[in-house]
């Protein structure tokens, strides 16, 4: 019968180490030091102490504080989602958009804030026909842009 010594789960006698040491007093532990339970303190004592310069030299940072607390942040004061002047006209209806190229006396009113954006900004062209866009928050250059294809610009509280 044939046994494979990496399936059984136990390790047998003969190949541990204490096997090796009998009969030598310390066991390979020596004799000054002593073989005791945990002389430097369990798992990760002593970082700030007297293991410090393990951890400034392999686990920088791992102590400290980084950056700045900010006490009650509400982020619904920074909801600001952008949407660029090339998608804008995407916002309007199927109808609106194909009769944009028209010449229709009524002019089409974007409500950024209706589609869920916050703030429209100017990558992109705009189509030159006039155009009313309402925002909350309108970019410099996207206005100067609205206002050159002949459109208004309205802020929304």
């Amino acid at each position: 019968m044939i046994i494979d010594m990496r399936l059984s789960s136990k390790m047998p006698t003969r190949f541990s180490q204490t096997r090796k040491h009998r009969g030598h007093v310390s066991a390979g532990h020596g004799r000054v030091g002593k073989h005791r339970k945990h002389p430097g303190g369990r798992g990760l004592a002593g970082g700030q102490h007297h293991h410090r310069t393990n951890f400034d030299k392999y686990h920088l940072g791992y102590f400290g504080k980084v950056g700045m607390r900010y006490f009650h942040k509400t982020n619904n004061q920074y909801w600001r989602p952008v949407v660029n002047l090339d998608k804008i006209t995407s916002l309007l209806p199927k109808e609106q958009q194909k009769a944009l190229g028209g010449s229709s006396e009524l002019v089409p009113v974007v409500d950024c804030i209706a589609h869920g954006y916050s703030k429209v900004l100017a990558k992109g062209r705009i189509p030159q026909v006039p155009l009313i866009v309402k925002a909350r928050y309108v970019s410099r250059r996207a206005e100067l842009k609205i206002k050159e294809a002949g459109g208004i610009v309205k802020i929304v509280a």
